[in-house]
């Protein structure tokens, strides 16, 4: 009844569609619409409209000039210096300068409780070295940086707007993008209107944008259908027949930065004392309970790639000398019985959309043949990161949408006390070898860090990685200029409906 009721008041909203009118369903609602402290992919869809950055990526993963036209690198890998566009403005009319610049930069270093502090690096400070150029300097040299500036890090506010948080800051949250926020819902839409000072407005062709948060995958497909979305991001692999049949719409496809895994309460708080978090015998039983292949062939049409890390096997970082494990369940039976139990049972959060159910089921069903019970809780899946955040968990899955750099894949989430690290997972072996891969630009010196790294990670098991997707976005057939990037992002410059 839920889900007919959200097709008929969505679909009410599609006549007449309006030609300066973009209508985008996600799959979920964001948590802060604050790009220093948000932590959702649901953000990172909105802020593509909203928040240029100083860089960003294309198709082919090469980092391109936005906020700023051209970069080099100082004082032997210790300053990263930005020459920043002429013309840009902010949505409260202030303008792009080097001392704007450095102070939205700050932002993200000194604002509590920021999730892009650690994605930063040795940050030694910020400053403005010219009426439009900004350093940033270095402590020693790090080289995930520049591609962490190809993401939230490297949004820039308005300075009237830097030193404002909470909930002043998102009603009028003053970016450079090509959309300003007018209006938020929460669990509803979020309603921005074209900014007219924007630089680069001959790419922009609607008026306004809404984006609704729609969990279940069958109802945004039939929104857009009926005309109530022109885009949908995430498309069911299940769907994917009926897409290339329907001449109303069309399928578009490409790879993926993104994983999905199993996070693992192993330290934060009294949800971590249990077998699960406590012993890695446990942790390694339920991973042999699954069957990587068997999961993305039953939940996700075969589509899905099965994945053991942060980034397929083809890819010169991952570490070869720690495969995917096959299923054993003989093998996971027996590491139960090491550590005193013949059954366990286990709560797994999901977040309350359709791929998270359907795989979580999946698993559910493989671990019992294991001696394992899952017990599986659905959550929004913005309470789901705040119980991730405050250690209200004891194994949740969630999808990480992918860096360009590895460490943003890795470091934030394995290093004691980052702000992403949920589980509170510390070992500072561990820590030291992120660190080394941090610290080098040489490939082979980064390759040989990041296998010494998952040598241990994988074997103490704070998370479960289990597979890779494809991009897979949906639109009317009358959509032009769709992009697909593998970051997952819709990227608002260049769309237009039909002529």
């Amino acid at each position: 009844m839920r889900i007919l009721a959200t097709l008929l008041t969505l679909a009410c909203l599609a006549a007449p569609a309006q030609a300066q009118h973009l209508r985008i369903g996600l799959t979920s609602d964001p948590d802060v619409l604050d790009p220093t402290l948000s932590r959702t992919v649901a953000g990172r869809q909105v802020f593509a409209a909203m928040c240029d950055k100083l860089v960003d990526i294309n198709e082919r993963l090469e980092i391109v000039p936005q906020l700023a036209t051209a970069w080099r690198w100082a004082d032997d890998g210790r300053a990263l210096v930005f020459t920043l566009r002429a013309g840009v403005r902010f949505h409260d009319g202030e303008p792009l300068t080097g001392e704007a610049a450095a102070i939205g930069l700050r932002r993200h270093l000194e604002t509590p409780g920021s999730t892009r502090r650690p994605e930063m690096g040795p940050v030694s400070e910020v400053v403005a070295t010219g009426p439009m150029e900004v350093t940033i300097r270095l402590t020693e040299p790090f080289a995930p940086l520049l591609a962490a500036l190809a993401d939230r890090a490297g949004m820039l506010v308005s300075p009237r707007q830097a030193r404002v948080t909470g909930a002043d800051f998102q009603r009028e949250p003053a970016c450079a993008g090509p959309f300003r926020l007018v209006r938020r819902i929460a669990q509803d839409r979020m309603e921005l209107e074209r900014f007219e000072g924007y630089w680069d407005r001959a790419s922009i062709h609607y008026e306004r944008v809404t984006y609704r948060p729609v969990t279940d995958a069958t109802v945004r497909l039939a929104n857009l259908r009926a005309g109530a979305l022109e885009v949908i991001e995430r498309v069911s692999p299940s769907d994917v027949g009926d897409f290339r049949r329907d001449q109303r719409v069309r399928l578009h496809q490409g790879p993926s930065l993104a994983t999905f895994y199993i996070a693992i309460n192993v330290g934060n708080g009294p949800r971590s004392q249990t077998p699960l978090g406590q012993d890695a015998r446990v942790r390694e039983a339920l991973e042999r309970s699954i069957d990587r292949q068997a999961l993305v062939n039953v939940a996700f049409e075969g589509l899905w790639k099965p994945a053991n890390q942060a980034v397929p096997p083809d890819h010169p970082f991952y570490a070869r000398s720690v495969p995917i494990p096959p299923r054993d369940v003989a093998r996971a039976r027996a590491l139960l019985r090491e550590a005193g139990h013949q059954r366990v049972r286990i709560r797994l959060s999901v977040p309350n959309t359709t791929d998270y159910q359907q795989a979580s089921e999946v698993i559910q069903a493989m671990a019992a043949e294991a001696g394992i019970d899952i017990d599986i809780q659905q959550v929004e899946t913005a309470t789901l990161l705040n119980q991730w955040s405050v250690g209200d968990f004891e194994a949740l899955m969630i999808q990480w949408s992918g860096r360009v750099d590895l460490d943003g894949n890795l470091f934030a989430f394995h290093a004691c006390g980052a702000p992403l690290n949920g589980g509170r997972y510390c070992n500072r072996d561990v820590e030291a070898a992120l660190t080394d891969a941090r610290r080098s630009v040489d490939p082979a010196v980064r390759a040989s860090a990041y296998d010494r790294a998952a040598r241990m990670y994988l074997a103490d098991r704070p998370y479960i990685n289990l597979w890779q997707p494809l991009t897979l976005h949906g639109a009317l057939a009358s959509i032009q200029g769709l992009r697909v990037v593998p970051d997952g992002l819709i990227r608002v410059q260049g769309l237009r409906g039909a002529r």
